[in-house]
């Protein structure tokens, strides 16, 4: 997800829910990102027995990470793999180096007993009008490149590929006067014609939290679904939530490109715990519950009364602690699931309230904390670093460790870091300004984290190492071909 922010289907898919023996849900409405940026990352197979023990039969990945496929292998799990936007521009030129990504990436993963991958997602929002375009006129190459690169693998009609894109990519007042915005208007045109011959939907990621975080003006209740004292009067219609009135201004401005009917997916859609004023469990249970309800109810909207999205994706899975929060404290804290697979709250998507990830393998119960016996004055560069290595996003402003005073928010950092750190003894030393202690330190709402152990750590970076040879060669190999 960046700052800023359907097939038309039955109501029976998206209520139904169809079962292989193994209980492993194969068509769903309701999905999750799945990001893997977290310095306390579960192994692969505990996240896909979590998906499996929620019933959650749509995942979508950031890239095509194989440790995430090889896990997701034989679960029957519909599958979202993606290209990131700084391989765009090398996809746009070159068949081979599209053909050997493919194979690399998606062929291999298939076939009896294989990954189901439904989607390859080209790119990742790469129209954000803070990239000045600078990825805007890849898209549509690459895209017929790949398209290529899958009929020659005998996988075009089974992998549909789609553009995750920014609800910035269109603008208005009123969801009735939606349209792209004017230097997006061509490309626009040629991406949907090219997603409606290909039978693909047009995919949107909507934050409505995005919107109250940076709007002081923005009406808080208009954010959820439980109504609005401020409705958006459009004409006939009136918008009682930020998602509905969002998802029609899309429509309107598909309808003025001479696509009123093209199918949409949500991508990314949901709500921070921490980090923020607005971000806290409570609102987060609200909003994602409201939106769950709102999907399965199969409403509508205004524009589309009685047909919801085709799928929505919700962001996300899990915590990622090492995100960047250069859009804010909250971009670490999105996950319906802690990092270590625990719910954070209850919620029901359809088939029951959220089950914790199982058999969780943990690091020893315990803890760094500011030694009491130690004047502290000293203490500033210690915090900065631990800080600077590990996630500290919950002691600012808004943040569940907000209230733990001077002495407690050293704790946290120097324990952030211990726990980053796998309980190394001596990443707890702080000059001995830092102690091991078994006493949980943990304050209220302000939860003082253990890791988890990677199991799979010497493969994921071994796989992760064959992952970078590969694009080395391949662009290598495009820059041979090019030269001669």
């Amino acid at each position: 997800m960046k700052m800023a922010s359907t097939r038309i289907t039955s109501s029976v898919y998206i209520i139904v829910l169809l079962y292989v023996s193994a209980g492993v849900v194969v068509e769903s409405g309701i999905g999750v990102n799945w990001g893997t940026l977290s310095a306390h990352r579960l192994s692969p197979e505990t996240v896909v027995n979590l998906l499996k023990e929620n019933k959650i039969g749509k995942v979508k990945l950031f890239d095509a990470d194989p440790t995430s496929l090889r896990a997701l292998m034989g679960s029957g799990i519909e599958v979202m793999v993606g290209i990131p936007n700084e391989m765009l521009a090398l996809f746009s030129t070159s068949t081979s180096a599209s053909d050997l990504w493919v194979s690399q990436n998606v062929s291999r993963y298939m076939g009896k007993g294989g990954a189901n991958i439904k989607y390859v997602a080209v790119g990742n929002e790469p129209f954000l009008t803070s990239y000045s375009g600078q990825f805007q006129s890849y898209v549509v190459p690459a895209m017929i490149n790949i398209q290529q690169s899958l009929a020659k693998a005998n996988l075009a009609g089974t992998v549909k590929l789609v553009v995750p894109c920014n609800a910035d990519a269109y603008v208005s007042n009123v969801p009735s006067q939606g349209a792209f915005r004017p230097e997006l208007t061509q490309i626009m045109t040629q991406l949907v014609t090219f997603l409606n011959t290909n039978g693909s939907p047009f995919v949107v990621n909507i934050y409505p939290f995005l919107s109250l975080y940076q709007n002081t003006d923005f009406p808080q209740d208009y954010a959820f679904f439980e109504g609005s004292t401020h409705p958006l009067m459009d004409g006939p219609n009136v918008y009682y939530n930020a998602f509905d009135g969002n998802f029609d201004t899309l429509i309107s401005a598909l309808s003025k490109l001479g696509f009123p009917q093209m199918p949409i997916v949500i991508g990314e859609i949901g709500w921070p715990t921490d980090g923020a004023v607005s971000a806290n469990i409570t609102a987060a249970k609200a909003f994602n519950q409201g939106l769950v309800k709102n999907v399965l109810s199969n409403k509508g909207t205004p524009l589309r009364p009685g047909v919801g999205p085709m799928d929505v994706y919700l962001f996300s899975l899990l915590d990622e602690g090492a995100k960047s929060v250069l859009p804010g404290n909250f971009e670490r804290h999105w996950g319906i699931f802690s990092f270590d697979g625990q719910a954070k709250y209850s919620l029901n998507l359809g088939n029951g309230l959220l089950r914790n990830a199982k058999e969780v393998e943990y690091l020893p119960s315990r803890w760094c904390v500011a030694n009491p016996t130690r004047d502290l004055s000293t203490v500033a560069n210690h915090f900065k670093l631990a800080c600077s290595y590990a996630d500290c996003t919950t002691l600012n402003y808004g943040g569940s460790c907000n209230g733990i005073g001077e002495k407690g928010n050293i704790s946290y950092a120097f324990n952030s870091y211990y726990q980053l750190q796998k309980q190394n003894p001596r990443s707890c030393e702080f000059d001995g300004l830092g102690m091991v202690t078994f006493l949980d330190p943990s304050v209220g709402d302000c939860r003082f984290l253990v890791g988890v152990t990677d199991s799979n750590k010497s493969l994921g970076f071994c796989l992760n190492i064959g992952k970078r040879f590969i694009l080395a060669l391949i662009i290598f190999w495009s820059f041979c071909l090019f030269v001669m």
